[in-house]
């Protein structure tokens, strides 16, 4: 038995340890957050990120700041983030993509996401929508566009945000289930993308949401919708899955992410408090423009929902051999 004397000592000491990390968190955040986003200005990650960003400042009371580093379908914000102090202070935003993709893409990884990144909280899932360009491709639906595609194999290009990034392998996807072949663009980021699409120098594109307003003004023609269930914005555009390819299902899912061993009271407020903005009008409106919807949820949801990618597209990626080397 332990004495009466010790047994208040190790209490105080339990406490006393329990301290800091209690301040902490209440102490959270005393400078600028920071936002690294892993796609170029205008895509759908950066647009979420400043979604969240701006009513974030105002909710933390601290400026919350959002930079670009591009490149390597991810890897090189998430490396960046990964090797900064584990305080909050330095955020991912990124599709699910870096985390349960790019280690089915890569060789050599320059981080480890399942050690080096955690999650602090989702932010929107975010569907494809398959698109031509109505003056250089003149199809009626989206099963005369796919019969014209079958019928001439390699002769069509598509562009995507990067090579591995979720519109590919959403092209993929498809490809694989409707026995087609495309020659594949890949461009730094959807926005370079889908102003080639505008300008008529690859067919078609597995789009993010960030050409929606040119498929209303009619310089795009939506076909399908690449998600299980039809867009709330276009009702009358069915699925791919309607159309024949059976269980098709590429939504892409975006969120934050911090640098493994941040505090878990710190991931606690900051998931608390995006979870908040996720749920307001002022987001869900801003979120229509993309064909986004906002996807609130705990940090261990998050996690699961990227392991389910993972195992999925990890056996597309071997499937057709896909890297991003």
């Amino acid at each position: 038995m332990i004495p009466l004397l010790a047994r208040r000592t190790l209490l105080a000491a339990a406490l006393a340890a329990a301290l800091p990390v209690a301040a902490l968190a209440q102490a959270f955040p005393a400078k600028p957050i920071r936002v690294i986003v892993s796609f170029p200005p205008g895509g759908a990650a950066d647009q979420i990120a400043r979604a969240v960003s701006e009513p974030l400042t105002q909710a933390l009371g601290q400026p919350v700041i959002v930079e670009n580093r591009a490149g390597a379908n991810g890897n090189i914000a998430g490396d960046y983030v990964s090797k900064q102090p584990a305080d909050g202070y330095t955020l991912l935003m990124s599709s699910g993509g870096t985390v349960s993709i790019n280690p089915h893409l890569y060789a050599k990884m320059p981080f480890d996401p399942a050690k080096d990144l955690v999650p602090v909280a989702a932010a929107a899932r975010v569907l494809v929508f398959l698109e031509v360009n109505p003056q250089k491709m003149q199809v009626k639906d989206a099963r005369e566009f796919l019969a014209y595609l079958k019928a001439h194999p390699g002769k069509l290009s598509y562009g995507t945000p990067g090579n591995g990034s979720s519109p590919h392998l959403a092209a993929e996807m498809m490809n694989a289930q409707a026995q087609l072949s495309a020659t594949h663009i890949p461009y730094r980021g959807a926005a370079p993308a889908m102003q080639d699409l505008l300008a008529g120098q690859v067919d078609y594109m597995f789009d993010p949401g960030i050409g929606l307003q040119h498929v209303k003004s009619g310089k795009l023609k939506l076909l399908a919708v690449g998600s299980p269930k039809r867009s709330p914005q276009f009702p009358d555009v069915p699925t791919l899955d309607e159309v024949g390819l059976k269980d098709f299902d590429a939504d892409t899912w975006f969120g934050f992410y911090a640098p493994g061993g941040t505090p878990q009271p710190v991931l606690a407020k900051l998931n608390t408090e995006i979870n908040k903005i996720l749920r307001s009008p002022a987001f869900a409106q801003r979120m229509d423009a993309l064909g986004a919807i906002p996807a609130p949820m705990s940090p261990q949801e998050f996690a699961a929902r990227a392991q389910t990618d993972s195992v999925r597209y990890g056996a597309l990626i071997r499937a057709r051999n896909i890297t991003g080397d």
